[in-house]
């Protein structure tokens, strides 16, 4: 059986009207609708491979990637491939591309928190998190060190932005992940469905190395700075500080998570 070719489309226009996904990139407010962006053959690959959930629109790569980008779009032939030149690429989205590639995909449907903790043994719950670098980089931690969801409040940026989604390698298309109203009620919840609801904080009383992995465990991490509100520390059973250096007050939420996630999940065990 011979396998199907990717589609494949010459673009020599800045005005083709069927580069609207990828028209000023830069302009974050236009990509929260119904499509995300994902940049880089490493994003595209991992698109191809969790296209169930998310849906590939359309891929934009210069003619100096076309061959590579078409190379993994096998696996997808219905997906257009919109091929230009380098200069025109960079015209549409409206910066310097260097990766090359660009491919637009559709948001998934909303999941729900219940429906990810019901069988869950780790969540990662965030609160007020609105740097896509750390929320990126958490969720790649949370993949790699043994979380099976992460639970964003309201105020968290979007997991899908495609810096947070760079950033996390991939792992925001792997890793289920939901919006909850409050972070402080979902934590009430959880507590009283059975997971020990643990938050990380610079001022808690328990000291990290001391505590025994739970069964299931919730861990809590708010932005850098004012970090967890008083209501979500008061919904959680317990408060745990990394113990640290003299003089040196705290640690990047992702690599605090890192150490956390490590201590309280010990993925491989």
């Amino acid at each position: 059986m011979v396998a199907a070719l990717p589609m494949i489309v010459r673009v020599d226009s800045l005005d083709d009207p069927r580069l609207g996904d990828f028209r000023d990139v830069r302009d974050a407010l236009r990509h929260q609708g119904g499509h995300f962006l994902a940049e880089g053959f490493f994003l595209l690959e991992a698109l191809v491979a969790h296209r169930a959930r998310h849906p590939i629109r359309a891929v934009l790569a210069s003619e100096r990637m076309s061959g590579r980008a078409a190379a993994l779009l096998d696996q997808a032939p219905e997906v257009p491939l919109f091929v230009a030149p380098g200069a025109l690429v960079e015209a549409v989205v409206g910066f310097p591309m260097h990766r090359g590639v660009l491919a637009s995909a559709e948001r998934p449907a909303p999941l729900e928190a219940a429906a990810l903790t019901a069988e869950a043994r780790t969540v990662v719950v965030l609160e007020g998190l609105v740097n896509h670098d750390n929320v990126g980089g958490l969720f790649r931690t949370a993949a790699a060190l043994g979380a099976e969801a992460v639970l964003l409040d309201p105020t968290c940026c979007d997991p899908l932005y495609r810096k947070a989604l760079r950033v996390s390698m991939g792992a925001v298309l792997a890793l289920p992940w939901a919006r909850v109203p409050s972070a402080a009620a979902l934590l009430h919840g959880l507590g009283a469905a059975g997971f020990a609801t643990i938050a990380l904080s610079p001022g808690g009383e328990a000291d990290l190395g001391t505590l025994t992995p739970p069964a299931r465990l919730a861990l809590a991490l708010g932005t850098e700075g004012p970090g967890l509100s008083p209501a979500a520390l008061s919904a959680c059973a317990v408060r745990t500080r990394i113990p640290m250096r003299a003089g040196v007050d705290s640690l990047n939420v992702t690599s605090a998570a890192a150490i956390a996630l490590w201590a309280l999940v010990r993925p491989g065990r």
